[in-house]
């Protein structure tokens, strides 16, 4: 979630990095299940700017792996646009590994216009004590380093962390390989009260044996890594998330317009792992 993950707060100069963090983070993927999940979207708002007169889609979810051998995303955003002029319809297709032991992390994103190919971006980032080395083979190879950032998985694990310990706002760098995979997203999250799902809650029937189990709400806003104190984010994005790891209750807010993904489908691919790492 992460990278699909974007409420009115505004950013603080200073990054919060916690120093148990990854080990907090290993243990609490342990309880992360293997899922596929369907999310429905459709368009909530928009102002003027955003020379949209309409827009809705799919966006699908697959999560498998286990905190020992790593983590696999597989991710999938359709969209069809009215402009009022024309329509088209934008596929954004990402495949990423994270493996939250080693700290590493590759990812391949591929960004279709009318099934046409517009960007293809492919790589791999090591996060060291002391920088994030980045080696991208496409568009074009090259190596940047960066400021250490955490990847998305580890920053979904935080977030659980805190919503567990009852904290409610934290910040921090984040890396998950998108646009050009030269950067890197300052995050600012609030994690609200634990609550119970109501009875009537028809999208939380679809979470299966979930269903009856609490939730936080949640809200990630992302800024660009020059970002000033006074800044507003590039995106951000309030769901429901289980300790599990599924979440659900989507808003995705770009500024000049805003989506609701509904969960439709939940289909669970395994238990949580076991095991315990070396």
């Amino acid at each position: 979630m992460n990278r699909y993950g974007l409420a009115g707060v505004f950013y603080a100069s200073t990054l919060l990095f916690a120093s148990g963090a990854a080990h907090a983070g290993v243990e609490t993927a342990l309880s992360l299940v293997p899922h596929r999940a369907v999310y429905d979207l459709k368009l909530k708002d928009l102002s003027d700017r955003s020379g949209i007169e309409g827009m809705f889609g799919r966006m699908v979810y697959e999560f498998t792996g286990s905190a020992c051998s790593g983590f696999t995303t597989n991710f999938r955003f359709v969209t069809k646009i009215d402009t009022g002029e024309e329509q088209r319809v934008t596929d954004q297709q990402t495949t990423t590994f994270e493996n939250i032991k080693a700290r590493q992390f590759r990812f391949d994103t591929k960004s279709f216009t009318d099934e046409k190919l517009d960007k293809q971006v492919t790589g791999e980032a090591t996060d060291a004590k002391t920088n994030l080395a980045i080696s991208l083979a496409k568009p074009d190879k090259r190596d940047v380093t960066l400021t250490p950032s955490q990847f998305p998985t580890e920053h979904m694990l935080e977030v659980i962390d805190h919503a567990k310990q009852g904290k409610r706002f934290f910040e921090a760098r984040v890396f998950d390989g998108s646009e050009d995979g030269d950067k890197t997203l300052l995050t600012s999250t609030v994690v609200g009260a634990q609550q119970q799902p109501k009875a009537d809650d028809e999208e939380a029937q679809l979470a299966g044996e979930f269903a009856k189990t609490p939730y936080w709400p949640v809200t990630i806003a992302y800024y660009n890594e020059d970002a000033q104190s006074d800044s507003t984010p590039v995106y951000r994005m309030s769901f429901k998330l289980y300790d599990n790891g599924i979440t659900r209750d989507l808003t995705m807010d770009y500024g000049d317009f805003v989506l609701s993904g509904t969960l439709s489908k939940l289909e669970v691919l395994g238990k949580p792992a076991q095991e315990k790492c070396n």
